[in-house]
């Protein structure tokens, strides 16, 4: 188990993971509108697209899927009857992750969008 210590300046990274919740109409975008927000998405960030898969779960159903990106990877699971979707930038290499979480985040103007950051670093702070 690891402590909440904050990562060292001097530790490099490996890439950013944004973890983007929406309140809103997020959540009643169909698996067409949701795949080609994450293209969208991913060309923003500067990322390599390498698939994309994303699967409904029928008439009110949400929505799961994934672009696969030779950088790492975007999701998104929805929840319409709780006007909720979840989605996961995880970009490596030179890609802007920032800029892939705000194509999402403006996806739907009027929605609540709350955005974290995670950096993932490269070594562990002792090597």
């Amino acid at each position: 188990m690891s402590t909440d210590a904050p990562i060292p300046s001097t530790v490099p990274l490996t890439g950013q993971h944004f973890l983007i919740e929406c309140f809103g109409a997020h959540a009643d975008l169909g698996a067409e509108a949701l795949e080609a927000l994450l293209k969208d998405s991913a060309k923003a960030g500067g990322a390599t697209i390498l698939s994309c898969h994303l699967h409904g779960f029928g008439k009110g159903g949400g929505v799961t899927g994934v672009a696969l990106l030779a950088e790492s990877h975007i999701t998104v699971h929805t929840w319409p009857e709780r006007r909720y979707a979840a989605f996961d930038v995880f970009m490596c290499g030179n890609c802007e992750a920032m800029r892939a979480a705000k194509v999402i985040e403006d996806a739907v103007p009027g929605a609540t969008v709350d955005i974290r950051k995670v950096d993932r670093p490269g070594l562990r702070g002792d090597e």
